[in-house]
């Protein structure tokens, strides 16, 4: 454990900013995730709407500094990816 006063302050800090983060990233995956139930729905509509939903989470994240900006737009590349897939019939 820290012993100075600014090695508490910062172990502090930490904790602070480690719980905003994942509760940042928990409602990224969660996004993400519906949008990937809704893939194998039949309403592209609501497709669409969770695919908006998770690429705002991510972008988000982005700004609040939880997520690296080039990993942000890899994740939505890859989420448009699956829908484009998911509307071809094959």
């Amino acid at each position: 454990m820290a012993t100075h006063k600014s090695a508490k302050k910062r172990a502090r800090q930490d904790l602070k900013r480690r719980a905003r983060n994942r509760s940042v990233m928990s409602s990224v995956r969660t996004a993400v995730k519906k949008f990937r139930s809704s893939l194998s729905g039949e309403d592209t509509g609501a497709t669409e709407a969770a695919l908006r939903q998770a690429e705002g989470m991510i972008r988000r994240s982005v700004s609040k500094g939880v997520t690296p900006r080039k990993r942000a737009s890899r994740q939505i590349s890859r989420l448009t990816r699956e829908r484009n897939r998911s509307l071809t019939p094959s």
